[in-house]
């Protein structure tokens, strides 16, 4: 499975992306606020992506970050929220917001998003509040820890442990005293490690 795409913006929709890569164009289903995060027509550019396939068709959605595209996972997850509707919450709000209202039980400002809905909006924040990831932490030197946590999580561990592990892992000072490219390997090292055994 692809984790990103790379190369030149060729074009941009309200809510697609096209990106050329070498001989091949790429057409990308993105949300609103990753669009304008991407670099501009012309330019290079990094695409996180989730690839949809179904019997009769394949859809790539895009993502500015892979804490984007973990929201985007976890919505796809609640009964009645499929890829087009989530894409649209990315696309009524910045993923940070989104996750913020969600967690602050604000089921007013999520049904504000187009398409969403107020009964919708409680069947969200029923299903995944207290569960997304830390979205704005970041560890000393810049490193997001949502990052670190999304890629464990992605392999299959539960994402409350995830966070636990990082958490007590990112208070360790002897860690502090490492490069940020070596603070991040033996983090990822060490929280493998332990949640693998569990």
């Amino acid at each position: 499975m692809w984790n990103s795409l790379s190369g030149e913006v060729s074009r941009k929709g309200l809510e697609q992306v096209f990106l050329q890569s070498g001989d091949m164009e790429w057409d990308i289903a993105m949300g609103r606020y990753s669009i304008e995060a991407l670099a501009p027509v012309g330019q290079r550019a990094r695409v996180y992506t989730w690839l949809q396939h179904t019997e009769d068709s394949m859809k790539i959605f895009g993502f500015a970050s892979v804490q984007e595209r973990s929201l985007f996972l976890d919505l796809i997850k609640v009964s009645g929220v499929g890829p087009k509707l989530a894409l649209k919450c990315l696309s009524g709000m910045p993923h940070q917001e989104f996750a913020r209202a969600l967690e602050a039980n604000d089921a007013g400002r999520l049904s504000k998003v187009p398409g969403l809905g107020l009964k919708t909006a409680q069947k969200i924040i029923l299903a995944l509040q207290g569960k997304l990831l830390l979205l704005d932490e970041t560890l000393p030197g810049g490193n997001p820890l949502g990052e670190l946590i999304a890629s464990l999580a992605e392999m299959g561990f539960d994402r409350r442990d995830v966070e636990k592990v990082v958490q007590e892992l990112g208070n360790d000072p002897e860690l502090g005293k490492l490069s940020v490219a070596e603070r991040e390997r033996t983090m990822f090292q060490r929280a493998l490690l332990s949640l693998s055994a569990g």
